[in-house]
């Protein structure tokens, strides 16, 4: 009887042992998939189209008859259409800069001033009278830009961004009519003076968002203000002039489209090698 109970504590202890062994293989590690890391830079081409609110913010001349410079009454100009291009790098993900070239295409400008109309009362002598000032602009500014990238939220990436240049701004010649303000239809003969050009100092300020389109191709609407410091206008012609305006506040809205060259490229994250990993037996 004893051994027989032996034998048979034996014979567990040997199925024991053999459960264990099969019970602490570890299972093969599993591999884990590569990871693709996008690496956002490189060098973009940039073309854009707006519509520019514009804002003057003044206009003035000199008397000819004392000397004296004085202000415009009313000096309007009116809204018109950008178009610009560039060049510039994409640094990484969150930071890109660029050069870029806008042309300003033909702004009209409306004023009038106070003062006396020699020719439009009885006998020729001098009326209160109010002058007709017409004239236009177009202007070419030179930028250069930094940007910072907010994040990519699906296809969009909302970005803000600043500027600083010139802008070469022409004018073109003005042309003054004074009438009677008794009778607007009595007027002196029309006085034209030469309109001046001139670089001024530039800021810019910028936000929008990009749209990926494709691998490369970007669709960019944005928003940016320009201020354009004030500088020649007119020169003087029969008694009066020269002239200046006192700068310009220009409110674009843009659509434009980015270029960039290489890039798709993407740094692939490889894990570490598997090391193989012995079976344990209890």
């Amino acid at each position: 009887m004893m051994k027989s109970l032996i034998g048979a504590v034996a014979a567990l202890l040997v199925g024991t042992s053999a459960f264990s062994a099969d019970l602490y293989t570890p299972e093969p590690a599993q591999q884990t998939p590569e990871v693709a890391v996008s690496e956002a830079s490189g060098w973009y081409l940039r073309g854009d189209v707006g519509y520019a609110f514009t804002k003057l913010r003044g206009a003035n001349y000199f008397q000819g008859s004392n000397g004296n410079v004085a202000d415009f009454s009313t000096a309007k100009l009116d809204d018109s259409w950008t178009i610009g291009g560039g060049v510039g790098y994409q640094i990484n993900n969150y930071l890109r800069t660029d050069l870029t070239l806008d042309y300003l295409f033909k702004s009209d400008f409306k004023g009038s001033t106070r003062g006396d109309c020699g020719g439009c009362g009885p006998d020729f002598t001098s009326v209160p009278a109010t002058s007709r000032d017409r004239t236009s602009l177009t202007a070419y500014s030179l930028l250069a830009n930094a940007y910072v990238d907010l994040g990519t939220y699906g296809v969009f990436t909302p970005y803000v961004g600043g500027g600083l240049g010139g802008t070469y701004v022409k004018w073109d010649k003005l042309k003054n009519t004074s009438c009677s303000d008794a009778n607007p239809d009595s007027c002196d003969g029309t006085v034209t003076h030469k309109g001046r050009g001139s670089w001024r100092f530039t800021y810019a300020l910028m936000a929008g968002t990009s749209i990926d389109l494709s691998c490369n191709l970007k669709a960019d609407v944005g928003y940016r203000y320009r201020h354009i410091e004030g500088g020649d206008m007119f020169g003087y012609a029969e008694n009066g002039g020269p002239g200046s305006d006192k700068g310009l506040n220009l409110h674009e809205a843009r659509i434009g489209a980015r270029y960039t060259f290489g890039g798709c490229q993407t740094a692939s994250y490889m894990p570490p090698a598997d090391i193989p990993v012995q079976p344990v037996y209890k």
